[in-house]
């Protein structure tokens, strides 16, 4: 057999060596389209097995069809994908969080603003606080006062008016009505003197009398005052404040009923010294009497108040 050939064993003569077809053996394959040894195992050449851990047998055209197109699908294009998946999210995530800003924003010139404009802005504020908190206690003042000087008025004015008819009734210029006595004067021997009533009214003064007004038989009546007089008239008949009364005469006197019959029954008083001149006294209570009458004043020519 020829020389080219090796001998083996067999008889038979050994394979020849395959050849690359674009160069010599161990230089890599010039073709653009060939992938890189690298490219087609993640693992690093460390990790990478060595020549004589491989089957001897398979060349390394069978090593890369066996392997097959997954195998030339690189990890750095899968972390390339990853990478910009995260870009795009965090991306997204930035611009909600601006929006969300922008909309729970109630002033954006501040968020714009200096540190020592908004220093100031803040002193404004709490200066203007404190101006509002200052007007705030002085219409509360105010309003106090208001209320205090209104109610001392409303009070001054009730207490001018109570005074008013206390001395309207004292002075016999108003009608009064309240608990009080009927003192009624019967003539015997004697006629009812003008002594006889004026003592009857000085006796129920004393007792705490307000009001009173005598009247006569012919239901004429007159309010007796301070100043009020008493005259005798003619024929038994009395002169109250130059006006006529004929008898009998019945004095209508308010105040305590049991005080001032008390004072009319003294021993020597009004009630004995009628019954000494042969007539008679008759004192009724009243639990509401009335005294309507009314005393013209005279107007003041000489006196005038005190200022």
């Amino acid at each position: 057999m020829s020389d080219e050939h090796t001998q083996t064993g067999t008889g038979w003569p050994q394979p020849a060596e395959p050849t690359r077809p674009d160069g010599p053996a161990g230089e890599p394959d010039p073709r653009p389209e060939a992938p890189d040894p690298d490219e087609l195992s993640p693992l690093s050449p460390q990790e990478r097995p060595s020549v004589e851990d491989e089957d001897s047998s398979a060349t390394p055209a069978e090593g890369v069809a066996a392997a097959g197109p997954a195998a030339v699908v690189s990890p750095w294009r899968r972390f390339s994908s990853a990478a910009v998946m995260i870009v795009v999210l965090l991306g997204l995530l930035g611009f909600t969080l601006a929006v969300q800003l922008k909309m729970t924003s109630t002033d954006s010139s501040l968020a714009a603003a200096r540190q020592e404009d908004l220093v100031r802005i803040l002193y404004d504020l709490e200066a203007r606080e404190i101006r509002l908190r200052q007007d705030i206690t002085a219409l509360e003042e105010s309003q106090r006062q208001l209320r205090s000087g209104e109610q001392g008025r409303q009070a001054a004015l009730e207490e001018a008016t109570r005074r008013a008819d206390e001395l309207g009734i004292l002075a016999g210029t108003l009608p009064a009505r309240g608990p009080g006595l009927t003192v009624r004067f019967q003539a015997g021997a004697k006629p009812i003197s003008a002594v006889r009533v004026l003592d009857a009214v000085q006796e129920l003064r004393g007792a705490g009398a307000e009001a009173m007004q005598i009247s006569g038989g012919d239901q004429a009546t007159v309010r007796i005052v301070a100043s009020t007089y008493f005259l005798n008239g003619e024929n038994g008949a009395l002169i109250v404040d130059g006006r006529p009364l004929t008898g009998p005469f019945t004095i209508t006197v308010l105040g305590d009923p049991a005080t001032m019959r008390t004072a009319l029954n003294i021993p020597g008083g009004v009630v004995a010294s009628v019954a000494g001149d042969g007539g008679n006294v008759i004192v009724e209570e009243r639990e509401v009497a009335e005294v309507s009458a009314l005393h013209v004043p005279r107007p003041l020519e000489h006196a005038r108040p005190v200022s």
